[in-house]
């Protein structure tokens, strides 16, 4: 008889033995189209969490307005995990399989980069779709001013920081899609997702699939005058360039979320469970 909750054991055994093998065997288009619909899908939460937030801190609190842009953040990966969709910062649990010699570490790394070029069309898809679709007019001009206030914000990190971001992000997401395992429900895999990625965004931590929309989004922003008029100058968007994307944050976020993901989450969790004479 099946209980309720999956082991961690049982999650660890699951994913190194089933899924992950499974993921890396999947045909390119298919882990093409999936790839661009996971991009498009936390772009989503990102963008709703734009909305959401953009005028929230003046009212409630920095603290609480965080709280709430990270639950409606999470709606990006229950999409994800429960529609169903390939993930790079998800797909980092592939390391599991790899450790337990089930997967090449090729296979691995082809599965990544493919996911991880199909996730930025299916950000960059929403970030144009948000741009002609006027939404950053909302409040006036309010979103918009707010896009390109994170996407400065980003793009102004530090190596390290970004860095640091990245793991304390990945570990967390890489924990909702593991605890989403657990359960054998959509509700129970909705509180399971909820949480941890509600927790990751108030916490400030950095996403690389999800800045793929709100960095190019902001430089869009930064390109209408009446934005940068509404910003009176409040914000220092001088790297807030396709350089700076992807230098000064693309580059160390991504690096970060695959210590995150691939080290503290499967590597600990394969030699906690996996590793042959344990």
């Amino acid at each position: 008889m099946e209980t309720e909750c999956r082991p961690p054991a049982g999650i660890a055994e699951q994913l190194t033995n089933d899924v992950c093998v499974m993921k890396s065997q999947m045909g390119f288009w298919k882990m093409l189209i999936l790839g661009i619909l996971a991009g498009a899908y936390i772009a989503f939460g990102a963008e709703l969490s734009t909305i959401v937030g953009h005028d929230l801190a003046g009212h409630i609190g920095v603290g609480l307005a965080r709280l709430i842009q990270g639950a409606a953040f999470s709606v990006g990966l229950m999409l994800v995990v429960i529609a169903g969709a390939e993930l790079f910062t998800g797909n980092n649990l592939i390391m599991l399989s790899v450790l337990d010699r089930k997967v090449s570490i090729w296979r691995l790394l082809y599965n990544w980069t493919v996911v991880y070029l199909a996730n930025l069309a299916g950000s960059l898809i929403l970030v144009m779709l948000m741009y002609w679709s006027g939404l950053w007019k909302m409040n006036n001009l309010g979103v918009g001013v707010y896009a390109m206030s994170i996407a400065s914000a980003k793009v102004n990190l530090s190596f390290l920081e970004a860095f640091a971001r990245g793991v304390g992000c990945n570990w967390l997401v890489c924990l909702a899609v593991w605890m989403a395992m657990a359960s054998r429900d959509v509700a129970g895999k909705i509180f399971a997702i909820f949480f941890p990625i509600t927790a990751f965004v108030a916490s400030g931590f950095e996403h690389s699939v999800a800045n793929m929309y709100f960095i190019p989004i902001g430089i869009l922003m930064k390109g209408i005058p009446s934005v940068l008029a509404a910003s009176a100058g409040a914000i220092d968007a001088s790297n807030l360039t396709w350089y700076g994307f992807f230098v000064r944050n693309l580059i160390p976020v991504t690096l970060g979320n695959i210590v995150g993901g691939a080290g503290f989450v499967a590597t600990l969790y394969w030699l906690a469970y996996l590793r042959k004479g344990r």
